[in-house]
């Protein structure tokens, strides 16, 4: 019998200090919202992000920091929101927050649509919405 598995996080890394960019791009770009870390965790350093509905998570991602770091240029978490005139709200939003937003591959992954962006210390992030 198959185990019955749930995506609880995805761990991504910044660079010693680039907590406020995690939060610039997580927090103002994706509009996710921070989440305290526990206590016996807080002192490593990095920051905490989820997103619910309806009093569900559906999303969590965790910035932990890395020294020497190196960001995820292929690796990435991918994010669905609900329709494309929010794809294309998100993406108008991280512009406006001086993030890039890669629409290269809009119509590469059968029934979505999606781009791909990158936070402040350069990991890739791709965002979908159903076509």
């Amino acid at each position: 019998m198959s185990p019955q598995l749930s995506l609880h996080h995805v761990q991504v890394a910044c660079p010693p200090g680039g907590e406020a960019d995690a939060r610039r791009f997580y927090a103002d770009g994706l509009g996710l919202t921070e989440v305290e870390k526990p206590a016996p965790l807080a002192g490593r350093g990095g920051c905490w992000f989820r997103a619910e509905r309806d009093g569900v998570v559906t999303a969590e991602i965790h910035v932990g920091v890395e020294d020497p770091f190196h960001p995820a240029r292929k690796a990435h978490p991918a994010l669905v929101v609900g329709d494309p005139a929010e794809l294309d709200h998100l993406a108008e939003r991280l512009r406006a927050g001086g993030f890039e937003v890669d629409e290269s591959q809009w119509t590469t992954f059968p029934g979505y649509l999606r781009f791909h962006t990158f936070d402040a210390a350069g990991n890739r992030v791709e965002v979908l919405a159903p076509a």
